[in-house]
């Protein structure tokens, strides 16, 4: 099968994800990560995460090498996410080595939706505004609204009164 000439599936640029811990004065736990950015990945391939920023309070970790990829069903959350006040990349990620590491990036509003709804941990950044025209096009060439269904009226017999098939009213 051939790809259409429209958009890439692939974004422009590979990102690499700023993840930041934040140590806890409480008793219930002693720190809290959260993605803090994304920036254009300019490491060499390969290169591994390297901490960006690091005291006895803050550490941020970057993490290179993410790729952001669209898919055709999601087209209808990617137009939902630029066309809101603030746009957002989603970040997917899961604890090992003690560190949050990311997993997934995902610019579908729907698809960050998901992740939550399945007990995820997912951190939501500002979307670089130079991706918003790739996705703005990728989605349009992709988006099928989904056909009207017909509305269906209750009949004029009925005159609200549950139906009497079953005997009862």
């Amino acid at each position: 099968m051939v790809e259409s000439a429209g958009p890439s599936r692939i974004a422009p640029y590979p990102i690499a994800v700023i993840m930041e811990r934040v140590k806890l004065a409480n008793r219930w736990a002693t720190e809290r990560w959260d993605a803090k950015g994304v920036v254009r990945d300019v490491m060499p391939a390969g290169s591994g995460e390297r901490v960006i920023v690091s005291d006895e309070n803050l550490t941020q970790i970057l993490f290179p090498g993410l790729t952001l990829r669209l898919h055709p069903d999601e087209a209808e959350g990617y137009i939902y996410n630029i066309t809101s006040p603030q746009p957002k990349l989603f970040i997917m990620w899961r604890m090992r080595d003690e560190v949050a590491r990311p997993e997934s990036l995902s610019v579908s509003y729907h698809e960050g939706a998901r992740w939550m709804d399945a007990e995820e941990c997912v951190g939501g950044v500002a979307l670089p505004p130079d991706l918003v025209p790739w996705i703005a096009e990728f989605a349009a060439e992709h988006y099928r609204p989904e056909p009207k269904k017909k509305v269906l009226y209750a009949s004029s017999k009925d005159k609200g009164v549950a139906s009497r098939r079953g005997g009862e009213t």
